[in-house]
């Protein structure tokens, strides 16, 4: 593989932080020789990414990633760690405490243009806090943004000069959860430099450390964003990323559902409601999901018969590509107010005072549990 060098050494991808090579299409960090001239460089992957919105198979392995992340913990650092509101269990780095050593944690929760205009939002915030303590987080603080409507960043560069001091700043989080556009808003705040990253939808946009440097002469690190295979984003096939990632405003979907009926989220999961009164049950899922109710005798008739066509997205061939489906049971206790929550999916709010035994089906592997109301 031939690495490309200018006179300060070899050069990096300034769209992914990929070493640059010209020898291997199908390795990270290919460039075809005649682009070289071109500022900034970017790789193959990162230009097919930008101007034509396509997905790669290059990626970086999950022991890679925790190296790069155990770095930190031996550097005077501020870290950002940026997750998904419509993913919040999903997208929390597990253990994140064990490769920052000391070092402050921001958590910076994203995608808030997500939840409902009439959202209270102090009650999100406390959502969080206690969350993020029960997964053995340690946050200084917690800022609620949207990098899609630039709303709480203002909030978050103050937090960033408050607690930055004489520090670089990591940025760390999970694939999808809009790191690379924060970062983004991060080098027009806080540096005069051309340079940005690559921004998609596709999980591995940045494939190695991308630095940004400040003008006090430290800098921003991005880091890549970690694959957890327990998200459903992880599993689709490209297509079925726009469908089941929202991108606007979760329309709240309320059904009364009877003891013995089921919902079906198109072919990518479904719910049953197996024992209790009479109740409603509100799902918060990406609006190109289709929902369909059905009984729970005639479910796995319909699935059988019906997916990739009724039952649809995904098609048959993509639905082929996922693991089997596993069935997960939960008692839900009476008084409780609780969300069934499937990652990359959504989540089912279970509304009633009653109790109930509910299930949901997805592929093996996808995390789904039962967690504190969200809303």
């Amino acid at each position: 593989m031939t690495e490309v060098q200018n006179a300060e050494g070899a050069l990096r991808c300034s769209g992914c932080g990929v070493l640059l090579q010209t020898g291997e299409p199908s390795k990270p960090g290919f460039v075809p020789e005649q682009t070289l001239t071109k500022e900034p460089v970017i790789c193959q992957r990162c230009f097919r990414i930008k101007n034509y919105n396509e997905s790669s198979s290059v990626t970086v392995e999950q022991d890679e990633f925790l190296r790069l992340l155990s770095q930190i913990g031996g550097k005077e650092a501020l870290v950002i760690h940026i997750v998904d509101l419509f993913d919040f269990q999903g997208s929390v780095i597990s253990g994140l405490q064990r490769f920052v050593g000391n070092n402050p944690v921001l958590l910076a929760v994203n995608k808030t243009d997500l939840l409902p205009k009439v959202t209270n939002w102090n009650k999100v915030r406390n959502w969080v806090q206690k969350e993020a303590k029960d997964l053995g987080l340690k946050i200084e603080d917690v800022v609620l943004c949207s990098a899609k409507q630039n709303s709480g960043f203002d909030r978050l560069l103050e937090a960033v000069a408050a607690r930055r001091g004489d520090r670089d700043v990591y940025v760390v989080g999970a694939t999808n959860v809009g790191k690379s556009t924060l970062i983004n808003r991060l080098i027009r705040d806080y540096s005069d430099l051309e340079q940005e990253l690559t921004v998609s939808r596709y999980p591995g946009t940045t494939l190695d450390m991308v630095h940004i440097p400040l003008d006090d002469g430290k800098a921003i690190i991005d880091t890549p964003g970690i694959m957890y295979p327990s998200r459903y984003s992880e599993l689709v096939a490209p297509s079925d990323l726009g469908v089941i990632m929202p991108d606007k405003a979760l329309k709240p979907a309320v059904y009364q559902l009877n003891e013995g009926q089921t919902l079906f989220f198109g072919g990518f999961g479904r719910f049953d409601f197996i024992q209790g009164d009479r109740q409603s049950f509100t799902c918060f899922v990406s609006g190109r999901v289709p929902i369909h109710r059905t009984k729970l005798e005639r479910a796995d008739e319909l699935f059988a018969e019906h997916a990739g066509e009724m039952l649809a997205p995904p098609s048959k061939e993509h639905l082929e590509a996922l693991p089997e489906w596993t069935r997960h049971e939960f008692r839900i206790p009476k008084g409780s107010r609780s969300d069934l929550f499937i990652s990359g999916l959504g989540w089912i709010k279970i509304n009633n005072d009653f109790g109930s035994v509910v299930a949901a089906h997805v592929p093996k592997g996808v995390k789904v549990l039962v967690r504190p109301s969200l809303i």
